[in-house]
């Protein structure tokens, strides 16, 4: 007898072919309870082709537009601004999750019910992160998607719901958690053929398009950004829509979202917008990039991109061990400004010092501490990159602080640290110094390496470092 894994996946490979998917070298399999499904090789391929998957079966905006049932009201949400691209997949999900007799059933039933994300951890669970970037991102991330469901998504998916006849069908929170979670683990950013976008446009049309879609799936969890609400977030993610002859979409592609990502991948997926690799028009497809044959039965692994733990563990759920891409994050937290003395002030000179917030340490820089045996060379960022340095000096000689060049800590960030720190006294002669490079007249605009002198000039070595060790203290 069949078990519920192996029945699903039946079920789910009678669903692909008529679909037009081609698994050339390669099947699925049930891995685990905790890693779901997973591609694994099945013959050996000359092409290294291991499988196709045409794009008109992926889940995107324009698909949720061009959704015979839901199409039409996702289009009027849509047009009046009511939701951006993200919240239209996601709702989609939400709804063809509820519907019996979902057309999308055999795909959804094949993801996981539950995930391993902070967002669905317990709350002794969540208790174990606390002093961390992540406890807090965790902690607004879930504020905002309760409120965003209270105050939108609960609404519009009994709306759509109601276009079905199911408007009797209760709508949960862990519904919307559970789309929300499936997107920002499997959506790709797809580079698909214009003409497959834009498939009755002439190229000036296709600039003009207003419903603009977004090109790159950002996971700046550890400012928070991502955790503002839907229409907060709509100004600061969309941008141009074309490069050439390609637009960058958001999607989930079903069958390639079934690998999982090592640090060593074995293959990498690809867009064949002609069909001249594969014979599948307009498809993605996954490449064995493999030095030699693949054996029989073994996993084939792709690249999630260079994560550290805390990343892969917010938006996937697990962590690897010896992670060379790992690091340490330390965030000056941006609401934290307002309890400051002189709050005002000091953020007027961020602002104009390009004022770096945060900085990423990689694992691999911290082996020797935070002060390192071979300090970098002056002026040298943890990328081992020159920052630009100030060329004016009041004194005649350029003033920085002792500490900079002994710690891992790139020297922008450490000036924010300090300027966040400055005393009364200290501000006053920043802000003269500042005031007579600008004239009486006003002739000359400061630039961030012109605030960034003044600090030095004024400011010893005392302040950074105790806002710094705050920040290192797990509380």
């Amino acid at each position: 007898m069949a078990t519920p894994e192996e029945a699903k996946l039946e079920t789910f490979l009678q669903w692909l072919q008529p679909n037009g998917v081609e698994l050339r070298g390669c099947k699925i399999k049930h891995c685990d309870s905790r890693k779901g499904f997973g591609i694994f090789s099945d013959k050996d391929v000359s092409d290294g082709v291991l499988l196709a998957v045409p794009l008109d079966l992926a889940i995107t905006p324009m698909r949720v537009l061009q959704d015979p049932l839901l199409g039409p009201a996702c289009r009027s949400m849509f047009e009046e601004g009511h939701v951006d691209d993200r919240l239209l997949m996601m709702l989609l999900l939400t709804v063809e999750r509820l519907r019996e007799n979902s057309l999308w059933k055999p795909y959804l039933d094949m993801l996981p019910t539950t995930f391993h994300n902070p967002l669905w951890f317990s709350d002794d669970e969540l208790q174990a992160l606390r002093g961390t970037t992540l406890y807090r991102a965790t902690e607004l991330q879930k504020k905002s998607l309760v409120s965003l469901y209270e105050t939108k998504v609960k609404d519009l998916v009994k709306k759509l719901l109601t276009l079905d006849g199911a408007s009797e069908i209760e709508v949960r929170y862990e519904d919307f958690l559970w789309a929300n979670s499936v997107f920002w683990s499997r959506a790709l950013n797809i580079p698909m053929p214009r003409s497959y976008v834009f498939p009755e446009m002439q190229e000036g049309e296709a600039q003009e398009i207003k419903h603009d879609i977004k090109i790159t799936k950002s996971y700046n969890f550890l400012s928070g950004d991502q955790v503002k609400q839907s229409e907060n977030r709509k100004k600061e993610m969309m941008c141009t829509t074309t490069q050439g002859d390609t637009v960058w979409v958001e999607g989930l592609v079903p069958g390639i979202d079934f690998c999982n990502h090592d640090l060593k991948p074995i293959a990498t997926w690809e867009v064949d917008g002609t069909g001249s690799t594969t014979g599948v028009p307009c498809c993605m497809y996954l490449q064995s990039a493999a030095p030699s044959p693949l054996q029989i039965d073994q996993e084939i692994s792709i690249s999630y991109g260079n994560k550290g733990n805390e990343e892969l563990l917010y938006l996937y759920g697990f962590v690897i061990d010896d992670n060379t891409d790992d690091y340490l994050m330390v965030h000056y937290p941006a609401e934290a400004l307002n309890t400051i003395s002189f709050s005002e002030s000091k953020s007027q000179l961020l602002e104009v010092q390009k004022a770096e917030m945060r900085c990423l340490l990689p694992k691999a820089l911290l082996e020797q501490g935070f002060f390192p045996l071979g300090n970098r060379s002056k002026g040298e960022n943890n990328d081992g990159k020159v920052d630009q340095v100030p060329n004016y000096s009041w004194s005649g000689q350029r003033k920085t602080p002792s500490y900079v060049n002994k710690l891992v800590f790139p020297e922008k960030f450490m000036t924010t640290l300090r300027t966040i720190a400055m005393q009364e006294d200290e501000l006053y002669k920043v802000s003269s110094m500042l005031e007579e490079l600008v004239g009486p007249e006003g002739g000359r605009e400061l630039s961030d390496t012109d605030v960034q002198a003044a600090i030095w000039e004024v400011c010893g070595d005392s302040g950074a470092f105790e806002i710094l060790v705050d920040l290192l203290r797990v509380k």
